[in-house]
């Protein structure tokens, strides 16, 4: 994905040959900072290639869940239709309260 848009490889940085002047760097010292370079640049490519298998995880995981909410949904809906409707807390008291009626008279 990242790879079309990275211009350099680690590789690259590391067969870069310079040209030397009179009054050039010092080799030693720009091989140093070539090293340090390439270090990070393949550390940066192992974060980059953590976060998009956490990112493919994640994804799935999105997809499963949501998957999860249609199929609950469609149970509650059938359950809904089939019940003739969905009991709440209200609804069994007031149940309740007219078994309570009826058995005990108090119309």
């Amino acid at each position: 994905m990242y790879r079309d848009r990275i211009v350099l490889t680690s590789r690259d940085i590391l067969e870069k040959e310079f040209k030397i002047d009179t009054r050039g760097y010092r080799p030693q010292e720009v091989d140093r900072f070539l090293d340090m370079i390439i270090k990070d640049y393949e550390e940066m490519n192992a974060i980059i290639r953590e976060l998009e298998r956490e990112k493919k995880q994640l994804v799935e995981d999105n997809i499963s869940l949501k998957q999860d909410v249609r199929n609950l949904k469609t149970k509650i809906e059938v359950l809904a239709e089939s019940d003739g409707g969905i009991t709440t807390n209200a609804d069994m008291l007031r149940r309740i309260s007219k078994l309570e009626k009826i058995i005990y008279g108090k119309e």
